[in-house]
């Protein structure tokens, strides 16, 4: 099968996010499934499909809490707007920060995740 050529093929970006709470929260899978739940919530899920949304395991900080989202191009302010509604994960009161968007893994990383 052929590669599809690059005017055809999904532009991503990388959404970097940090968690601000009192207590810390372990583990990576509650905090993946709170972010999909408040964004079928948001955008349902036909809109959730087509953003092409994918949590990243390996790129999340569990002492900083930080990690790295990829989505659509044309859904980063979506993506943005579902992360402030996020209200609680683990019955533990939290705000979901958006640091910054790049469209290179590596960029998202250095420059938005170092501090």
């Amino acid at each position: 099968m052929k590669p599809l050529l690059p005017a055809f093929r999904e532009r991503k970006r990388y959404l970097a996010f940090e968690i601000i709470s009192e207590k810390p929260i372990g583990d990576f899978k509650v905090v993946s499934n709170q972010i999909w739940s408040t964004m079928l919530q948001f955008l349902g899920e036909l809109e959730c499909g087509k953003a092409g949304i994918w949590i990243l395991a390996d790129k999340y900080n569990h002492e900083k809490q930080q990690g790295i989202i990829r989505i659509n191009h044309t859904y980063v302010d979506k993506l943005r707007a579902s992360l402030a509604l996020v209200q609680n994960i683990n019955n533990e009161k939290v705000i979901i920060r958006s640091r910054g968007v790049s469209g290179i893994l590596k960029k998202a990383q250095g420059k938005y995740l170092a501090a």
